[in-house]
């Protein structure tokens, strides 16, 4: 509220429901649209950038997320058949240019492996099975050789296709393992053989880790039937069924948002290995591919509350800044306004005074000289010069004729003042002026008058008609705020050798404090039932200011007024 306070506009406190303009300004109100209108205007087109921005920011990743994802499992589909066709190529070359019966011999068998381990690396073991199912030929680290395989899935599918990639099963050796297997005939014997090769899953298993998944992403292998194949981080054991669904069998790659039985939301793409039982599966946490974005909104969000801080800123301050110059143009120009209406009602009543003032003069003249004419004659009439009840008649007659003629020479004196003259000024003088327009009410009141004016108050040179409107205002505010039989103090002294303070101290009912500020204000009156106007003190104000003089304002309810007016000793050019 402090602050507020400080940077509180001046047409903040301006009651619109008050004055004879009540239904003309309403600044509050003309300053909340101006705030409303700019605010609607310059924000509107900025929240729908950044709602627009951050869609298409989101659109953008999403789509970018799905590309790679969709790239990353193509790529890894091409890694595995690659590797698998390179090894049944090999084994296929071997039976071309070696023949199968000179591998039937157990050292020329154990030649080839280790060439192929050499040159191709990731092979295990490699045997011959002859038509009957039984292993007539092996080399390895198990005791293989011999073994009837009749009845094997393998096998039959082998005999009767050509060739055979496994997925990874167990075995007679009970151990995780997969194996490519070619269909041969010997040419000298005619006879059929299988040459199969064992394949290592570490190997295997290998191409899939050394994929870069960010985000705790994971790349696995599952055969048609969803049955895992490699070690997975989060999506079951080995040989358990996978818990995602997998997708109807396509050529292409594709890319599915699927929401597993936990709730998490995974981008999963899928690769059909083709000539293999083996689908490949790079599954993302959408969450995690999908986090920097909430970067990105919580940058747009810091980059929107500053805008829009700063915008409404910016918006505020140059409404108020407006509403404000508009707010003193209108008081200046009301002021102005009704300064001049006043001026020319004071100028109507000063020649109407004037004009009073010479037609009373005549008939007071001649008053004035038959009342003294027959006082004369009754002096020296032996018969009524001791007549005193007669003579004190005609002494009262000439009393109030000077009575009258110094109240029309005060008219007159007005009347002269009404003009901008600059004249030197006691100010006793033009106190005791003042005082006796009043002086009736006054006495009818029970109001008592103190003047403290030193008797060297130095004289100063002002403008005598606008000083008298600016006390007779004063004191006649001060009369309608105090009851009858209160106390006026008028007071003078010089507190410089160029400037003097007067001051006018009521006993009256007091400003409350929050009415002090707006008190020089056109229309603002704390007397609106008792028909008070508001201008009468603003009137005096821009009366004080036009002499070069400023002029506060000290009260407390139900203690008094001080209004303290300060002069200078040589008048302004403005007056």
């Amino acid at each position: 509220m402090a602050i507020f306070e400080k940077v509180r506009p001046q047409f903040w406190d301006v009651d619109p429901k008050t004055g004879p303009g009540k239904n003309l300004f309403n600044y509050r109100r003309i300053w909340r649209f101006a705030v409303a209108l700019l605010a609607v205007v310059a924000l509107v087109p900025l929240l729908v950038m950044a709602f627009i921005d951050y869609n298409v920011t989101r659109s953008s990743l999403e789509s970018e997320n799905l590309l790679r994802t969709a790239r990353t499992t193509s790529n890894a589909r091409r890694t595995v058949a690659y590797f698998l066709e390179e090894r049944t190529n090999a084994l296929d070359f071997l039976v071309k240019h070696q023949g199968i019966s000179s591998m039937l011999d157990n050292e020329n068998l154990h030649s080839v492996l280790d060439s192929l381990k050499a040159s191709f690396g990731g092979f295990v073991d490699i045997g011959i099975i002859d038509s009957k199912g039984r292993q007539v030929a092996y080399i390895g680290a198990h005791d293989l050789l011999g073994i009837d395989y009749t009845g094997q899935e393998w096998f039959e599918s082998t005999m009767e296709r050509g060739s055979y990639i496994s997925g990874v099963f167990l075995g007679f050796r009970d151990e995780p393992h997969l194996i490519v297997a070619r269909k041969v005939r010997d040419e000298k014997t005619g006879r059929d053989f299988v040459l199969r090769a064992t394949l290592d899953t570490d190997k295997f298993n290998a191409i899939l880790s050394a994929i870069d998944l960010p985000g705790g992403g994971d790349a696995l292998l599952v055969d048609r039937d969803g049955f895992i194949q490699t070690p997975t981080r989060e999506h079951g054991e080995l040989f358990s069924k996978v818990d995602l669904v997998l997708p109807a069998y396509s050529e292409r790659t594709s890319v599915n948002r699927i929401t597993a039985k936990d709730g998490t939301d995974y981008t999963v793409g899928y690769a059909y290995v083709r000539g293999t039982p083996f689908i490949v599966l790079v599954v993302k946490d959408t969450d995690a591919l999908m986090k920097p974005l909430e970067t990105i909104r919580m940058e747009l969000l810091w980059i929107l509350a500053t805008s829009i801080f700063i915008i409404m800123l910016v918006i505020v301050g140059v409404a108020t800044y407006m509403v404000n110059k508009i707010y003193i143009a209108d008081q200046t120009r009301a002021r102005t306004l009704h300064r001049m209406e006043h001026t020319n009602r004071m100028a109507s009543i000063g020649r109407l005074a004037a004009g009073v003032a010479h037609e009373i003069n005549n008939p007071l003249a001649i008053i004035n000289e038959k009342a003294g004419l027959i006082n004369d004659l009754f002096v020296y009439k032996q018969e009524y010069a001791h007549d005193e009840r007669l003579l004190a008649n005609i002494k009262s007659i000439l009393g109030s004729v000077a009575r009258c003629g110094k109240i029309t020479k005060r008219l007159l004196s007005f009347a002269r003042h009404i003009d901008v003259e600059m004249d030197s000024i006691e100010f006793k003088g033009l106190a005791d002026e003042v005082i006796d327009f009043l002086r009736k009410e006054a006495e009818y009141r029970s109001i008592s008058i103190t003047m403290d004016i030193p008797e060297n108050l130095p004289s100063f040179v002002s403008d005598r008609g606008k000083l008298q409107q600016i006390f007779l205002n004063l004191i006649n505010n001060a009369f309608q705020a105090m009851n009858d039989g209160g106390h006026l103090s008028i007071s003078a002294r010089e507190i410089s050798e160029n400037r003097l303070v007067f001051s006018v101290e009521d006993d009256g009912c007091g400003i409350p404090e929050a009415d002090i500020k707006q008190i020089f204000d056109p229309f603002f009156s704390t007397k609106k039932k008792t028909g008070g106007t508001g201008l009468g003190l603003s009137i005096t104000y821009g009366l004080v200011q036009e002499l070069d003089g400023t002029m506060t304002v000290e009260s407390e309810v139900g203690r008094g007024t001080v209004f303290t007016i300060t002069m200078p000793l040589q008048g302004s050019d403005k007056a």
